[in-house]
C-alpha cells in the first residue's frame, strides 16, 4: 500500500487535532453527513428488512465465491470481455499497463477507484509514461494537491470552500472563485475536453454481476459514465468481494448504499456495463477489460475477518466515528481509513505496520449499530488486538498494564481492594473541585481535558448498593 505511515498514527493523529483549518473541515462530517443518514434511514420503512437480506446475499455470495467469480468471468468473456485475474498488488498494475501498451494508450480518463489507491495505481501509470486524469471532482482536487483521499466517499473531506478556491486559481490560472456552484463548474469546463482525449478510461466498480458478467458504477457526477463510455478501451478494476449474483442483488445493496453513505434515497446515476460496443450500439467501448484483484481478502474467508468481506464502502463508519471524526483519514497512514481501514488495513500490509489502526477505537459500537452489512467491527478491531498481544507486537507499556490488570482480574478479593483504594485515592487527590489536572500514567487523557474524580466508591460498589445488596 504505497504511503503508507500507520505506525505513526499517534503522531498524525496530535498533528491532525492541533489543525484548526482540519477541524473546521471535519465539521461537514459533524454537521451533515450523520444527520443526513439518520433522515433518509428513517424515512424507508422497510430498511431493516432490506438490510437483512443484503446481509444474507453477501454472506451466500461468500460462501460460495469461487462458482460466482467463474459465473462472471464466464459471461464477461461472452459479452466480448476479457478478465484478468490479479492475486496482488503488482499483477494488477502491470495487467493495466499492459493492456494500455497493447492500445498504444497515452492518457487514462479515471472514474473513482479505492482500489486504484490501494495498489498505488496512478505513480505506476505515470512512472510508465502514461497520463492518468481524475474525474471525480473530489479525487481530481487531490490529485492535483498530491495527497491520498482522506475519506472513502469524499476523498477531498479535509478541504475548506477556501482551499479549493485558492488551488482552482493557481492551477487553472483563472480569477479566484468563492461559491461552490462556480468552482463546480470550473472544474467541469476544464475536465470536460480530457474525456475525448482519454484513449483509456477506468472504473472502479460497486458490484459486479455474476449473472450478465456486467460491472455496476453509483456515482452523482456522471464522471463515471464519460470514462467508459468515451474512450475507446474501458477498463473496470475491482476486488473479487464485490461480486452479487443478480442485478436484483446489486440493487438491493444499492438502495441501502445510498441512504447510509450520503443520505440519499438513492444515487444520481446507477450505470451497468456489459461488454464492448456490439454492432448497433450508438456508444461504448471498442474493448472491454475487467482486473479482478484479490490482495488478501481470500485469506480472510473461513476466519473471524470474513465478515469485513461484506463492505460496500459507503462510509457510514467513518461519518460516525468519534475518532475519525476527531482527525480525519490522513492520520490512519493508510487508503482506507476509520474503523473498516482499521479491520482491514492489518490484512493488507501486516500488523507489524497497522497495529496502532485496531487500537484507534473507544469501542463505542457506533460503527456497528450504523453499518448497512451489519459488520461486527469492534469484535473485529478486539481480533486483531488480541493477536498483536499474543504476538508481543503490542507497545511494552500497553503489554505490561494488561497483565498487571489481568492478574488483579484474576483475584477478586485482591482486585476489589485495589480498586477500592484507587477511588477513594482519586477522590481526595480531586479535592473540592472533583477534577484532576493531571493523573499518573493518564497524561494522554490530561493533557487536553481535566479527568473527573470518582465518588468515592467503585462501580461495583455502586452497583450492589443501588440493588440493596451492599
Amino acid at each position: 500500500m504505497p504511503g503508507l505511515t500507520s505506525e505513526n498514527f499517534r503522531a498524525n493523529s496530535v498533528k491532525a487535532l492541533a489543525n484548526p483549518q482540519l477541524q473546521r473541515a471535519l465539521d461537514n462530517i459533524r454537521r451533515d453527513f450523520v444527520d443526513f443518514r439518520g433522515r433518509a434511514v428513517g424515512e424507508l420503512p422497510e430498511y431493516d428488512e432490506l438490510k437483512r437480506q443484503a446481509i444474507a446475499l453477501k454472506d451466500h455470495t461468500l460462501e460460495n465465491l469461487d462458482f460466482y467469480l467463474d459465473a462472471f468471468a464466464n459471461n464477461v468473456e461472452a459479452s466480448g470481455g476479457y478478465v484478468h485475474w490479479c492475486q496482488t498488488a503488482g499483477e494488477a498494475r502491470e495487467a493495466i499497463v499492459a493492456i494500455c501498451k497493447k492500445r498504444g494508450a497515452k492518457t487514462m480518463a479515471k472514474g473513482k477507484s479505492m482500489v486504484g489507491e490501494e495498489i498505488g495505481l496512478n505513480a505506476y501509470l505515470e512512472a510508465a509514461g502514461l497520463v492518468p486524469i481524475e474525474t471525480d471532482l473530489g479525487e481530481y482536487i487531490i490529485q492535483m494537491r498530491g495527497e491520498t483521499p482522506s475519506h472513502i466517499t469524499a476523498p477531498a473531506i479535509h478541504l475548506t470552500k477556501e482551499d479549493v478556491a485558492d488551488l482552482f486559481a493557481e492551477r487553472h490560472k483563472r480569477p479566484r472563485k468563492t461559491e461552490i456552484p462556480a468552482l463546480i463548474a470550473e472544474a467541469r469546463e476544464m475536465l470536460r475536453p480530457r474525456y475525448h482525449e482519454a484513449d483509456i478510461g477506468l472504473t472502479g466498480a460497486n458490484f459486479l454481476i455474476a449473472e450478465t458478467g456486467s460491472s455496476m458504477i453509483i456515482t452523482n457526477e456522471g464522471n463515471g459514465d464519460l470514462s467508459q463510455v468515451l474512450p475507446h478501451t474501458h477498463i473496470v478494476l475491482a476486488s473479487i468481494d464485490k461480486i452479487v449474483p443478480t442485478i436484483e442483488d446489486a440493487l438491493t445493496a444499492a438502495r441501502i448504499l445510498a441512504r447510509t453513505s450520503s443520505g440519499q434515497e438513492f444515487t444520481v446515476y446507477n450505470t451497468f456495463s456489459t461488454g464492448a460496443r456490439r454492432p448497433g450500439d450508438l456508444d461504448g467501448p471498442e474493448e472491454f477489460h475487467v482486473v479482478l484483484l484479490d490482495n488478501g481478502r481470500s485469506a480472510l474467508m473461513g476466519t473471524k475477518q470474513q465478515a469485513m468481506l461484506r463492505c460496500i464502502r459507503c462510509a457510514a463508519c467513518l461519518n460516525h466515528c468519534p475518532v475519525y471524526k476527531s482527525v480525519g483519514g490522513h492520520a490512519y497512514g493508510a487508503v482506507y481509513t476509520g474503523p473498516m481501514g482499521a479491520v482491514l488495513t492489518p490484512t493488507m500490509v501486516g500488523l507489524d505496520k497497522a497495529g496502532p489502526l485496531p487500537n484507534a477505537s473507544t469501542f463505542c459500537g457506533r460503527c456497528e449499530s450504523v453499518c448497512p452489512m451489519g459488520i461486527p467491527l469492534p469484535a473485529l478491531m478486539r481480533d486483531w488486538r488480541e493477536r498483536e498481544f499474543e504476538r508481543a507486537e503490542a507497545p511494552a507499556t500497553l503489554r505490561k498494564g494488561i497483565n498487571a490488570w489481568a492478574y488483579l482480574a484474576k483475584r477478586p478479593v485482591l482486585y476489589a481492594l485495589a480498586t477500592r483504594f484507587a477511588a477513594v485515592a482519586l477522590k481526595l487527590l480531586g479535592g473540592r473541585s472533583g477534577r484532576l489536572a493531571s493523573l499518573p500514567l493518564g497524561g494522554g487523557w490530561t493533557a487536553t481535558r481535566d479527568f473527573p474524580a470518582p465518588e468515592g466508591a467503585t462501580f461495583r460498589a455502586q452497583w450492589r448498593c443501588a440493588r440493596g445488596l451492599g
